[in-house]
């Protein structure tokens, strides 16, 4: 096992040393391009925001460039390797930011956010940037008519995403739609369904940000990759927030996601851990409202669908119509790729938590038998599922949940507390909560009726 450290260094000159503890391991992360240029998909992106008119802080920039820390530990940093118990690693980032003062006050925050959604133990040092780069954000243009965005919200190609997109649009919104390009398959859902909303609403002047940000393989020398990306939504949020400082005045960044995977109840025991994401967890978005208010940034995260079911959202979509039309081209499935070797190519395997919970929440928005979706296996119940197979895995485990709160459906506003704490929601909240848990895992109960699961 060895302690990574992400060393952030503004240009070649920046060489200033700093000091390791035992069996840490240096990497240096190199934030500029040429002479000036932000690296990693930084620049571009302040380059795509000053074509839309919009020139973040430099307290925005620093929030991105500590993602790309945050981004470069999580998916360089093997945890098979590099970690005792084959998932927590120890990693410590030192980042050069605008304002170390400020940076070093929400530090507590950041780590006590970071350890919680990927399961490490993170350390986090903040210190000048070189005095060559004391500004790196462009200066605000001077203009006669203000970008048009009146609101800001997150946009990854899912269904929830899209759901969301086609609400604010319906409210007669502009949104500013904030965009990822990660995996190929995922990217490209966004893109398609950008283009088919702008010819649907030619008349509005919403646009998309999108970043590009991956490491190359060896970043970390002697260290494989590593996929599980338990951060990504770290990256997600920072880009939001990046964007959303060059707003005038308070700004909110929207994360749609229904309240069954926000909460996220491990299905089972066995998920408690490493298996259960917290990517949009209550307590995950509060720490970030947290962190805002101290490094005195305007803005706020929140999720409009916190206290829905998928299904519930699917019911209520602005526009239904439209919704049906574009369902198809969004992407749930945790693995859209891994029908290649069946000779298919990208598509929903149907059998996954996502495409599960998916798959319920359009049959009850749509009703039975209207899901547009193609799934690699398009009928659960033509045969019995394999249980030591992926394909019954998942299934299995849903059954056993169901068969658990419909047993004990005083065990829901227990259960919820699983994935992590709930001390910043009220008992109300809480409560309605449960009750989102309860509906979400009912929904999918109506989808695996007659569905027979078993060891083959």
């Amino acid at each position: 096992m060895r302690r990574h450290v992400i060393v952030g260094r503004y240009g070649r000159e920046d060489l200033d040393r700093l000091p390791l503890g035992d069996s840490e391991f240096e990497t240096r992360l190199d934030l500029v391009a040429g002479d000036r240029a932000l690296d990693h998909g930084i620049g571009r992106a302040l380059g795509d925001l000053a074509h839309l008119g919009i020139s973040p802080s430099e307290m925005g920039v620093d929030v991105l460039v500590l993602a790309a820390h945050v981004h470069a530990a999580d998916t360089r940093v093997s945890r098979k390797s590099e970690s005792q118990d084959g998932w927590t690693r120890e990693l410590r980032l030192v980042v050069p930011v605008s304002d170390p003062e400020r940076w070093t006050a929400a530090t507590p925050i950041f780590v006590s956010m970071l350890n919680f959604l990927t399961g490490d133990r993170w350390s986090l040092g903040f210190r000048a940037r070189p005095q060559r780069f004391e500004r790196v954000a462009p200066m605000p243009p001077g203009r006669l008519i203000d970008p048009p965005f009146d609101d800001l919200a997150l946009f990854s190609g899912g269904l929830d995403s899209l759901i969301g997109a086609i609400d604010v649009l319906e409210a007669g919104r502009t949104p500013l739609l904030i965009s990822h390009a990660g995996e190929g398959a995922t990217s490209d859902a966004q893109t398609t369904i950008f283009d088919a909303l702008k010819a649907h609403y030619p008349a509005s002047p919403f646009q998309r940000l999108r970043l590009w940000m991956a490491f190359q393989r060896g970043f970390v020398r002697g260290s494989a990759g590593e996929n599980t990306t338990r951060g990504r939504s770290f990256l997600f949020f920072a880009l939001g927030i990046f964007a959303g400082t060059g707003f005038d005045g308070r700004f909110t960044l929207n994360v749609p996601e229904n309240g069954l995977i926000a909460v996220n109840v491990p299905l089972d025991p066995l998920r408690l851990g490493a298996l259960s994401t917290r990517t949009t967890h209550p307590f995950y978005i509060a720490r970030w409202n947290d962190a805002l208010t101290t490094l005195d940034i305007k803005g706020h995260i929140e999720n409009p669908y916190w206290d829905k079911t998928k299904g519930e959202m699917v019911a209520a979509c602005a526009n239904g119509a439209l919704l049906r039309n574009l369902t198809s081209l969004s992407l749930s499935c945790a693995a859209p790729t891994k029908g290649r070797w069946q000779g298919l190519g990208t598509q929903h395997c149907g059998y996954c938590v996502p495409c599960l919970i998916r798959r319920a929440a359009l049959a009850k928005g749509f009703g039975l038998g209207a899901d547009p979706t193609v799934y690699t296996i398009d009928d659960l119940s033509a045969r019995a599922l394999d249980t030591r197979q992926s394909e019954g895995v998942q299934v299995r485990s849903f059954q056993l949940a169901i068969e658990r709160l419909r047993a004990k459906p005083a065990l829901a506003p227990i259960l919820i507390h699983k994935p992590g704490p709930l001390l910043d929601e009220s008992p109300a909240r809480q409560a309605s909560l449960a009750g989102v848990y309860r509906r979400g895992l009912e929904e999918v109960g109506a989808l695996l009726a007659g569905v027979n699961t078993q060891p083959l």
